[in-house]
C-alpha cells in the first residue's frame, strides 16, 4: 500500500527521484481520505516552489485540499491526464496518478522526509489523535 520505492512528507505527498527530478503525487491514505477525486488543479509550469508550501489543490466529492511539495524546485511538468481523468488518482496513486514533476535545486530536503516504515507508523500516530 505504501511503495518503498518513494519519501512521503508529512502532509501526505510522496515524491520520486530520478536524477534531480523529482515526480510527486499524494499517498495512498490521502486519496482514500478524499473520496472521489472530481479536479486536479494544474501548477503553473516553470514556476518555482518551495519544500513545504502549496503545489496545486485537488477537489473531490468531499473537500478541496492542497498538495504540498515535499522538494523545491521547478515545476516542469504536468499530469495532463488528470485533465480528463482525475479518478486515476484514485485508482493508482503511485502509477499513473502522479501529479506533477519539479526539477529540484538540490536533493538536502529529501533527508527530511519520511521512508514507507515512517510514514505508516506516522500513519498510525495521526489516526490515534484523531
Amino acid at each position: 500500500m505504501y511503495p518503498d520505492d518513494v519519501k512521503y512528507h508529512k502532509e501526505h505527498a510522496w515524491v520520486k527521484v530520478s536524477g534531480n527530478k523529482a515526480t510527486i503525487g499524494i499517498s495512498f491514505y490521502a486519496q482514500e481520505s478524499l473520496g472521489d477525486i472530481v479536479y486536479v488543479d494544474a501548477p503553473e509550469l516553470e514556476s518555482t516552489i518551495e519544500a513545504g508550501t502549496e503545489l496545486t489543490q485537488i477537489e473531490s466529492t468531499k473537500a478541496t485540499s492542497s498538495v504540498i511539495s515535499p522538494v523545491s524546485g521547478t515545476v516542469v511538468e504536468f499530469n495532463e491526464d488528470l485533465g480528463d481523468s482525475p479518478e486515476i488518482i484514485n485508482e493508482d496513486p503511485y502509477g499513473k496518478g502522479w501529479v506533477a514533476v519539479i526539477e529540484m535545486e538540490s536533493d538536502s530536503e529529501l533527508g527530511d522526509l519520511m521512508d514507507s516504515a515512517d510514514y505508516e507508523k506516522y500513519l498510525e500516530d495521526e489516526v490515534k489523535l484523531k
